[in-house]
């Protein structure tokens, strides 16, 4: 029998027609991720267009779904209509790379870190270090109380990766104080190998902050510390982020993408520091784009960061989950969203302690927006505990789950379909279809096929 032809049309014109014709109510605001897998509506998702609709109260996002269903594709899409939007989306370290042909594609700047390629200086402050010097007041002390402080929490999540155990507090003060005499005396961005100079040259302000009457005792203090400063600068991480900025952030590229895929390879240490210095140096530069439109010198902007691979940022080494938070933080006043991909909450308990578990869990928890793609039944339950979700809900990301045949070449009955919770409130479903270019440029499989 001959299909009857099908039309469609917006609910104002098709009202007149039949009047009966309703909305499933799904946001409209935002960039179009899909059609709602019940009602065949077209959904909307953008955290930062949700949260000036008054829809959420945080513009963060958190992601999870099994490997092959189609996060870093969501995503994606996001990031696109971030572009179009006049969003500036900043890929916070690109571990396959998964986001770089998009980037190039939407004319965005590609920074490929790694040893002989672009390096970054993770105490840089970006334009913001100009301004500093021209501004007076409570101002003046705002602004370098929040670099001071972004430089002093890289420095710690470094050394605890370096020394897999926290520092001291006594190491703390000495640290903090060399990064204010760097500030005072520098007339430029300082760097690692500078923080390390000035330890080792014991100045009597180091030693008053050290509570150390001589010299002999400020050295055995800060033996340790200056020992994990060193092999920051000639260990495993030597020759990435010991130097100045070659390639700095463009703050008016329409997308920017940190590539780190080279780095990948010298082990997950190197690649923890890595995701780390660039959360640092991107979270900075976005400091610097609101310290300037404050003080009318630039545009007001907005910026969407993807944090992809989340939890091998955070399992180096005990500790480093507070460090993360406290880069991430400072952000969030900022006009700046978030989104966080992982695997499984599984992941996040895969860390040392039970206080840096709960930590991580924060993150989760935090994020006004959770997106569900196929996710196993034991994972829903933990879900629950943190994002409510009702009998059908958890059956139907379930259903997603795994293929329900052998057959080769079959699509994975996940790929493309999600559950967007926010809240109480119920989870809308929805499906993406890839249209025009997309199914190129959001492809990630181009390897494992090429090798095939």
């Amino acid at each position: 029998m001959e299909h009857t032809p099908e039309f469609q049309a917006t609910t104002s014109q098709v009202c007149g027609l039949y009047p009966f014709t309703a909305g499933s109510g799904t946001p409209t605001a935002g960039t179009p991720v899909g059609r709602h897998q019940l009602w065949g509506e077209v959904v909307c998702l953008d955290p930062l267009a949700w949260l000036r609709a008054g829809l959420v109260t945080n513009p963060g996002m958190f992601v999870l779904g099994q490997p092959g269903t189609g996060k870093s594709t969501l995503v994606k899409r996001l990031v696109t209509g971030a572009v179009a939007t006049g969003t500036t989306p900043i890929i916070l370290g690109d571990t396959k790379p998964d986001y770089t042909m998009l980037v190039e594609y939407l004319n965005g700047q590609v920074i490929r870190v790694g040893r002989g390629l672009d390096s970054i200086n993770p105490l840089d402050a970006g334009p913001l270090a100009a301004v500093l010097h021209s501004l007076t007041g409570a101002e003046a002390n705002t602004r370098r109380w929040e670099v001071r402080s972004r430089r002093l929490s890289l420095l710690m999540a470094l050394a605890t990766l370096i020394r897999e155990a926290r520092i001291t507090n006594a190491e703390e003060v000495v640290l903090g104080r060399a990064i204010d005499l760097l500030d005072d005396r520098l007339d430029h961005e300082p760097t690692i190998p500078d923080v390390l100079h000035v330890l080792e040259q014991g100045t009597d302000e180091l030693r008053a902050a050290s509570r150390a009457d001589t010299d002999t005792a400020y050295r055995q203090q800060t033996r340790d510390l200056i020992f994990t400063l060193d092999l920051l600068l000639t260990g495993s991480l030597a020759g990435v982020f010991d130097s100045t900025t070659t390639k700095p952030l463009d703050l008016d590229a329409p997308a920017i993408s940190v590539d780190i895929s080279r780095i990948r390879a010298a082990g997950d240490k190197l690649l923890t520091a890595a995701m780390l210095c660039t959360w640092a140096y991107a979270f900075g530069m976005v400091d610097a784009s609101a310290a300037l439109a404050d003080l009318h010198r630039g545009p007001r902007r907005s910026y969407l960061g993807v944090m992809d691979e989340l939890w091998r940022a955070l399992r180096g080494a005990p500790g480093l989950v507070e460090h993360a938070d406290a880069l991430t933080r400072l952000n969030r006043a900022k006009g700046m969203a978030s989104i966080m991909i992982t695997h499984s909450l599984a992941d996040l308990d895969a860390l040392a302690t039970e206080e840096d578990r709960a930590k991580a869990r924060g993150f989760a928890e935090r994020a006004a927006i959770t997106v569900l793609a196929g996710l196993p039944p034991r994972e829903l339950t933990r879900i629950h505990q943190i994002t409510p979700l009702t009998g059908p809900e958890q059956r139907l990301v379930t259903s997603w789950s795994a293929p329900d045949s052998w057959q080769p070449g079959s699509r994975h009955p996940g790929r493309g379909k999600y559950l967007i919770k926010t809240g109480e409130r119920l989870g809308i479903p929805v499906e993406l279809s890839l249209v025009g270019p997309e199914a190129e440029l959001y492809d990630t499989d181009q390897a494992v096929r090429g090798n095939s």
